[in-house]
C-alpha cells in the first residue's frame, strides 16, 4: 500500500484513479478522505460525482454536493452538477437557491446555469420563463458545441409554445 503524506496527496491520488476509470479504487481512497476529514469540500465534491453518475445513488449525491458547497462555497465545480441533480429531480426550492448561489459564485459557468434553469421551468411547463432562461444562457455561452444544444433548446420550446397554441379551441356563440 502507498503511504501518503498529506490529505491533498490523497485527494489527487483519487483524481487519479477515477479518471483512469478505477472508481472503485477513487470511491475507497475518497472514503478514507471523508473519515480523517470530514471537511475536505473537495472529497465530497468527487464523492457526489461518483454517487450522481456512476452509481445513481441521488440522495447520496445530494447530500455530498450540499456539504461541498456549505463547506467551500466559492468552490465553483459542484454548483453545474449540484444543480443538474435538483432539476432531475424536480426539486423546485433547491433549484432557486442553488442557482442563485451560483450566480454570483466566480468562476461558475453561468450559460450552464441558466441552460439547466431553462430545462427545469420546461420540464414544469412554464414556456416563457425556460424560453427567457434559455435566451440568458444563449447570451452568455461562448462554446461552439453548448451554443448549439442552446440553440436547440430555443426552437424545442418555441416549437411547444406554437403547439399548445395550436390546440387552444375558442367556443363562440
Amino acid at each position: 500500500m502507498d503511504n501518503y503524506y498529506s490529505i491533498e496527496e490523497k485527494y489527487l491520488q483519487a483524481v487519479d484513479e477515477l479518471s483512469f476509470g478505477e472508481t472503485p479504487k477513487g470511491l475507497n481512497i475518497l472514503n478514507q478522505i471523508i473519515t480523517d476529514e470530514p471537511f475536505f469540500a473537495r472529497a465530497h465534491y468527487q464523492l457526489g460525482m461518483i454517487h450522481y453518475y456512476k452509481i445513481q445513488d441521488y440522495q447520496t449525491a445530494g447530500y455530498h454536493f450540499k456539504t461541498c458547497m456549505e463547506l467551500e462555497p466559492s468552490f465553483p465545480d459542484n454548483y453545474t452538477h449540484y444543480l443538474d441533480l435538483v432539476v432531475f429531480l424536480g426539486m423546485e426550492k433547491s433549484v432557486s437557491a442553488i442557482s442563485a448561489q451560483a450566480l454570483m459564485t466566480p468562476g461558475v459557468n453561468k450559460a450552464r446555469i441558466f441552460d439547466l434553469l431553462g430545462l427545469f421551468y420546461e420540464k414544469q411547463k412554464d414556456w416563457n420563463k425556460a424560453l427567457g432562461y434559455y435566451q440568458e444562457a444563449f447570451m452568455d455561452v461562448t462554446e461552439k458545441d453548448e451554443r448549439k444544444d442552446i440553440e436547440d433548446s430555443l426552437k424545442r420550446v418555441r416549437l411547444k409554445m406554437k403547439q399548445k397554441q395550436a390546440y387552444t379551441y375558442f367556443i363562440t356563440e
